[in-house]
């Protein structure tokens, strides 16, 4: 009975703590060289070095014209006018539950001449109140009602009630270069629209954000993203968006790493929730937990690595498919799982009302069953 209890308050925990922020850290290790020790005189005079070709002169001096970038400042006068600033106020609650709001700032960009506005769902989530403030100094409230997000690629749609607005134009990472530059436009710290340059570092990088939820398919950059540009668009030397900025490892030592959502992963998702108002995934309907040593310890686990179900919903896939939970995922569709972020990641990329196989561990057992995914409820 004791053994029971034990469990039933570790999934307590797990639960409260599924949000819990995936922190990214870095170390970067200088050594001191030794001191270097001259080596005795020789008596013995050495040889003259030997000649390697005595015929080659230096290559001819080529006066090759360089080509000239094309001005920063032109393209940042002709995207600025489409990037907005986002301020929030969000409803929180302190130790002693009382109720106190909380500003956030944040970005977007305008993608529709009607006023839509894209942006992250991070800028936005929980808001009681949007206030989005063009480059011309026009203020509007977004209906708090009507925003559609998408929390696992952090991405989110407001609608203003303005008309004939500057949209921007939509480019294309696959023509995207490493050494490209870019130019990220973003309401920095909450004080206004404003422009940082730098290249294009990393194409399709990943980053773990919180428990749970990777983003995939990133565009690291060197142009200096700071608190209040996420939501803004990354753009290339012609002004078009390649990226939507949102996120920045924050640590000692590390600089220069800002991440921006591929535009091309973010056009499908848009194109979603504009038409939707929310994106439809596969869904299997479980709670997740990465087994660590907590979990092994506390529930007597035979694997050490692997996704932990916390909680299956009733009639769901899973349930379906004789998942319970306690169960630990080690397999699905043929991909192993050491996990959370995978099984998310290998889910996503299955296709809803398609069988997938999954391999997972029930106390000393491995067994072997078959899901089909749903369409993920809508919010």
């Amino acid at each position: 009975m004791k053994k029971l209890k034990s469990k039933s308050l570790f999934f307590t925990f797990i639960i409260v703590m599924l949000l819990a922020v995936t922190l990214v850290s870095g170390c970067i290790t200088i050594t001191t060289p030794k001191t270097l020790v001259s080596p005795p005189a020789s008596s013995t005079p050495k040889p003259a070095p030997t000649a390697i070709n005595p015929e080659w002169t230096l290559p001819a001096t080529t006066n090759q014209t360089i080509k000239l970038l094309p001005s920063i400042a032109d393209v940042v006068a002709l995207v600025k006018p489409s990037v907005v600033a986002i301020n929030t106020e969000v409803v929180s609650y302190d130790l002693f539950n009382r109720a106190y709001t909380q500003e956030g700032a944040g970005s977007g960009w305008i993608i529709d001449t009607n006023g839509i506005v894209v942006t992250n769902n991070h800028v936005v989530e929980g808001a009681k109140t949007i206030t989005v403030t063009t480059d011309n100094g026009d203020s509007y409230t977004a209906d708090v009602s009507s925003v559609s997000t998408d929390a696992l690629n952090d991405l989110a749609i407001l609608k203003i009630n303005a008309k004939n607005m500057p949209a921007l134009k939509r480019g294309s990472t696959s023509n995207l270069r490493v050494g490209d530059w870019v130019i990220a436009i973003g309401n920095a710290l909450g004080q206004g629209i404003r422009a940082t340059e730098g290249i294009v570092s990393r194409k399709g990088a990943t980053l773990p954000v919180d428990q749970g939820q990777t983003l995939y398919d990133l565009i690291e950059t060197s142009a200096a993203i700071n608190p209040g540009n996420s939501g803004g668009p990354l753009v290339n030397l012609a002004g078009e968006v390649v990226g939507i900025t949102s996120a920045k490892i924050a640590s000692v030592g590390v600089e220069g790493m800002g991440y921006a959502i591929s535009i091309d992963t973010a056009t499908p998702i848009i194109q979603e929730l504009v038409n939707k108002g929310y994106v439809v995934h596969p869904w299997l309907g479980v709670s997740l937990y990465t087994v660590d040593q907590v979990a092994i310890r506390q529930l007597n686990l035979a694997v050490d690595k692997g996704a932990l179900l916390v909680q299956v919903v009733a009639g769901s896939p899973a349930d379906k498919a004789g998942l319970k939970a306690g169960d630990v995922i080690v397999s699905i569709g043929g991909n192993d799982v050491t996990a959370v972020e995978e099984l998310t990641h290998f889910l996503h990329l299955s296709k809803i009302g398609e069988p997938l196989e999954i391999k997972y561990w029930r106390g000393k057992n491995e067994y072997t069953t078959s899901v089909v995914p749903a369409e993920s409820p809508r919010p």
